[in-house]
């Protein structure tokens, strides 16, 4: 039996007078795959790092497990070990190794020994078939390889639930499908995940939830077959109609 995660409720954003997010309300349960779309511009980053508490919301409630994230002991460290984050541009430590880019958050945040978080390290680079390249500094990567082994140091935190935001938008073409790939398999294999993107392909067919966001709002919500099948605003029918052959 799923359980909800993450609780978005009434969440807006402001930067100035400027309002880039309005009363923003959605949850996420154990297993959920949400993909977040909409055009650029439309909040869905800025979303992603509300709830990441990278931004501080202006109002409204994030709800982690029951309690408001305001009042989680170790405040926002401590949450954002439950709660990762795989970025756009990787992130990555360029004066530390593949292995040692996955051991450090493990041995600083969870403390764990280094043996510990060397296993965990070198578990999740398999998963996503980087361990032939533990060695390697990530200039010697390609972006394709930089942003799977992201995916790894995320997933050695062991994360109740994993945050993208638009993994694949920095990679040349050839390089998306191996980073989709292993979203794929994750999510086949029950991750929860909050996956802001342009691959529509994904949204509707690995997903089992789809947030169109449109002018700072969510606009349309649902399933897959919902939103793609019978979008309800004309905004999505048009946004949609852009990725259709």
């Amino acid at each position: 039996m799923s359980e909800t995660i993450l609780e978005i409720n009434h969440l807006s954003k402001f930067f100035g007078k400027h309002e880039v997010l309005t009363d923003i309300d959605f949850s996420v349960d154990t297993g959920d795959v949400t993909s977040i779309i909409g055009a650029s511009g439309s909040g869905k980053s800025t979303l992603l790092r509300c709830i990441n508490l990278l931004e501080t919301p202006t109002s409204g409630e994030i709800i982690y497990r029951g309690p408001n994230i305001k009042k989680i002991k170790g405040g926002a460290p401590a949450y954002r070990t439950k709660v990762g984050m795989v970025f756009q541009s990787f992130n990555l430590f360029n004066n530390m190794t593949v292995l040692k880019n996955c051991m450090v958050g493990q041995t600083k945040v969870l403390h764990r020994s280094k043996e510990e978080a060397k296993k965990e390290a070198m578990k999740y680079l398999e998963k996503v078939g980087m361990a032939p390249y533990i060695n390697a500094k990530p200039r010697q990567l390609s972006g394709g390889q930089k942003q799977r082994v992201a995916i790894a140091r995320a997933l050695a935190m062991n994360p109740d639930i994993l945050l993208f935001d638009e993994p694949t938008s920095a990679l040349d073409p050839e390089m998306v499908g191996e980073v989709l790939n292993v979203m794929r398999t994750l999510a086949k294999e029950g991750t929860t995940m909050l996956v802001v993107t342009h691959e529509m392909a994904f949204a509707r067919d690995v997903s089992n939830k789809v947030v169109y966001m449109n002018g700072g709002v969510i606009l349309e919500q649902g399933t897959p077959e919902e939103v793609f099948g019978n979008p309800q605003h004309k905004e999505t029918v048009d946004f949609l109609a852009r990725f259709r052959n």
